[in-house]
């Protein structure tokens, strides 16, 4: 008993085993109604995802809610769904809770009804355990206290049954009785002491084994070959028997969106995109880099949805490399011990601006926020020639100063579009397309308008200290990227 309570009050386990932001964000059309959707997971499964729903007008009434599998025959067979409350203070506002059952790709569908009639949307969700919970010192203490009560309790309802539980009212126990009531409490006393211990075993063999179920990443090593080839090799731990190496599917045309960021200044960044050579195993020519010691951050999806960030560090000789091209881009700016996360405006190499239109007041973690971004050139006008960069208005990596944190976001928020393509919902494909045709929050009208001078991203930070935000467009045939710092709070 003891054992148990013991092994209950070891703080939580080690948070997430891989840098990432736990939280889901996605902004899009569910029908008529534009909807902003966060999705809190829990850190264990089973457990009990907290859902946020935000319209962008008062013109929804009912919010309704339900997880399903993403892919298979659970995907098209939703049980009931839950009744989203709507928030007294804010009636554009709903939130509900919903349990996650087992660990793998999810989706959350939303069901909005309104004058205009329903809508659905449907996000999807990475359920993974990355954490075991603790119990509350307070709890424990009091769950001990109980627990010697219950001991005690136990022991002396023995003795007294031996010592007096067959004498005549007004008797006393003779000294034989007295001794052999002593002897059995005291073989009691062991004997419910041994039952705690086997408890204590008992309870050590469940929590091993619901370690294994606990998220372990890939892993990825990186090696430079020839001076300039870097080759990176993906192993898994064995977290799960249906993960692979060999299952990815392409995300913006790429199986992977690899992201290159300098330490310790962290004020340059590559974000690049090598190629598949066999299971396993990725390869890029690098551009020229100056020497030194870099995080190296790899985006992938497989093929049931799961998303992933692997992450490694190395460090590297001056590389003369090869221009870039494609979809491969590159930025710099200050260094990160001299940024000022009050600064809102960064210097891009064509000689324009990229001016972050912050709100005013303090930013803090767990809040869905609106990132947005305005281009200007050198004149200070609205910045002309904004193009879709791999099929989005722009693209931005979150980085916390202890790289603890990644995400890498796009205008319709956290959600990979790889991942979004396997909704199996026909509701749902208007918000998929809108999401593709690149629709955010600035209200671009589809993919083939000419875009605006300005791109956001919804995201919430997961915790407090600073993040370097890296935001890249695409504008006259290049990518340019401005850098920002954020300070948050809680």
């Amino acid at each position: 008993m003891f054992r148990s309570l013991g092994l209950l009050l070891l703080a939580v386990s080690s948070a997430w085993a891989h840098v990432g932001s736990p939280d889901v964000y996605y902004e899009g059309q569910a029908g008529p109604y534009r909807l902003l959707v966060t999705i809190r997971t829990p850190s264990v499964i089973p457990g009990v995802a907290e859902i946020e729903v935000r319209s962008a007008v008062n013109d929804v009434d009912v919010v309704h809610i339900v997880p399903t599998p993403l892919t298979g025959p659970g995907a098209l067979f939703a049980p009931v769904p839950d009744l989203a409350q709507r928030s007294k203070d804010d009636p554009q506002f709903f939130t509900g809770s919903l349990w996650m059952m087992t660990s793998g790709s999810w989706q959350v569908r939303v069901t909005a009804e309104g004058p205009q009639g329903k809508g659905v949307i449907s996000v999807p969700v990475p359920a993974l355990s990355s954490s075991t919970k603790g119990m509350q010192a307070p709890t424990g203490i009091m769950l001990a206290a109980l627990g010697l009560l219950l001991l005690v309790g136990a022991v002396s309802i023995v003795g007294a049954g031996v010592r007096e539980g067959q004498l005549e009212p007004g008797l006393s126990p003779s000294p034989s009785r007295v001794r052999r009531a002593r002897w059995i409490m005291a073989a009691t006393a062991v004997f419910v002491l041994a039952l705690a211990a086997l408890g204590g075993l008992w309870w050590k063999s469940e929590a091993s084994e619901y370690d294994q179920h606990i998220f372990k990443p890939l892993q990825m090593s990186a090696t430079l070959q020839n001076g300039e080839r870097l080759v990176l090799h993906l192993t898994d731990p064995g977290w799960a028997k249906w993960r692979k190496v060999d299952d990815l599917v392409a995300d913006h045309n790429h199986l992977m969106h690899l992201y290159l960021i300098s330490l310790p200044e962290m004020d340059k960044v590559w974000h690049l995109h090598p190629d598949q050579i066999e299971s396993g195993t990725f390869v890029k020519d690098l551009p020229p880099m100056p020497a030194g010691r870099y995080a190296l951050y790899g985006d992938i999806v497989h093929a049931n949805g799961l998303p992933e960030t692997l992450v490694t560090e190395m460090d590297l000789p001056a590389v003369p490399g090869k221009p870039l091209e494609g979809d491969d881009a590159a930025g710099a700016g200050i260094p990160i011990s001299k940024a000022d996360p009050s600064r809102t405006v960064a210097q891009l190499a064509d000689g324009s601006r990229m001016i972050w239109e912050r709100e005013p007041g303090p930013l803090h973690a767990k809040r869905a926020t609106f990132f947005r971004f305005r281009l200007e050139d050198a004149d200070g006008k609205p910045a002309q020639n904004v193009e879709l960069y791999m099929g989005m208005p722009g693209h931005a990596a979150f980085v916390r100063s202890d790289r603890s944190v990644f995400a890498h976001v796009h205008p319709s928020g956290s959600v990979p579009m790889a991942s979004l393509g396997l909704t199996q919902n026909a509701g749902d494909g208007g918000s998929a397309m809108a999401a593709m045709a690149g629709m955010d929050h600035s209200g671009m009208a589809g993919m083939t308008a000419a875009l605006p001078p300005v791109v956001s991203f919804p995201y919430g930070f997961p915790k407090p200290g600073d993040y370097r935000i890296y935001v890249q467009v695409k504008r006259g045939g290049r990518v340019e990227t401005g850098i920002f710092d954020a300070r948050v709070e809680n």
